[in-house]
């Protein structure tokens, strides 16, 4: 009876400290959960405001990314600080620890430190066509480490930010027009004089290409099989594809009806007899 009642007594000595450990383990995971939450809706509730606000989308994603990330590390702590671990002494771990994973991570923070460049720097916008690190879309949103693409095809690219930055960006949409640069070979017994005359009449009738800077259209090079012409028309940079497709359907067209030949690539062979 005796050792029972010592173990009564010492269960009811440590029953206060294991509830105050249940506890507060209770309130630490409650406010880790709430906090991710009210987090996670802030950051969204901010990148909507900025929207409306008419601040670009690439902008808004890579702020309210910032944002999430800043609150779900206090929202750590203070779970931490609920729980009893003593955050100041935990701070400086996080702080040692950072430096080591700092220096294992070096990609990751370089994909960050480019994501804030691009952000300062604006080389594109959410909207605009681009090429970059040798892939081409759309840009949707940049976030912390990555930039969202999407292709014509509704293909989604993900490119890390640092590879973006690290390479040439070629930004299609940035100015207001665009060239054309297109070549039209025609055989070479066709009349060169009518099949300029002809293209020029095309470029003059379509509205959409611009009068100044003015349309260049040229014999460019007497190539194999054909006489090669440039035609460089300027268009809206909306217009580019569309014009481009009509024009060369229309110049087609135009020089079937006008009997100007369109070569393909041929071969002449002379075949010589041998007299024995």
């Amino acid at each position: 009876m005796g050792e029972i009642d010592t173990l009564l007594d010492q269960g009811a000595e440590w029953m206060p400290l294991l509830t105050d450990i249940v506890i507060n383990l209770a309130v630490g995971l409650v406010v880790f959960f709430v906090g991710k939450f009210i987090a996670s809706k802030v950051s969204q509730w901010c990148e909507k405001r900025m929207l409306k606000a008419s601040v670009d989308k690439a902008v808004a994603g890579f702020t309210s990314s910032i944002l999430y990330a800043l609150m779900f590390a206090g929202v750590i702590l203070m779970a931490l600080g609920q729980v009893g671990v003593q955050t100041t002494s935990f701070i400086a771990i996080l702080g040692a620890a950072g430096l080591a994973v700092g220096l294992a991570l070096q990609g990751s923070l370089s994909n960050f430190a480019s994501g804030v460049l691009i952000i300062l720097l604006r080389p594109f916008r959410s909207g605009e066509f681009i090429d970059a690190a040798g892939q081409m879309g759309t840009v949707d949103r940049i976030e912390l480490f990555h930039t969202y693409l999407k292709t014509p095809d509704n293909r989604v690219i993900i490119i890390p930010n640092s590879s973006i930055m690290g390479s040439s960006i070629v930004n299609f949409s940035r100015e207001a027009t665009r060239r054309l640069d297109l070549v039209v070979g025609i055989s070479y017994d066709a009349d060169i004089r009518l099949a300029k005359q002809i293209m020029e009449d095309l470029v003059a009738a379509d509205e959409r290409i611009l009068k100044a800077p003015e349309c260049v259209i040229a014999v460019s090079e007497l190539a194999d099989s054909s006489v090669n012409f440039i035609l460089r028309p300027w268009v809206n940079s909306a217009d580019y594809w569309t014009v481009r497709a009509d024009l060369l359907e229309q110049v087609k067209y135009a020089f079937d009806e006008k009997g100007v030949g369109i070569p393909y690539p041929q071969m002449d062979v002379h075949v010589h007899k041998q007299e024995s």
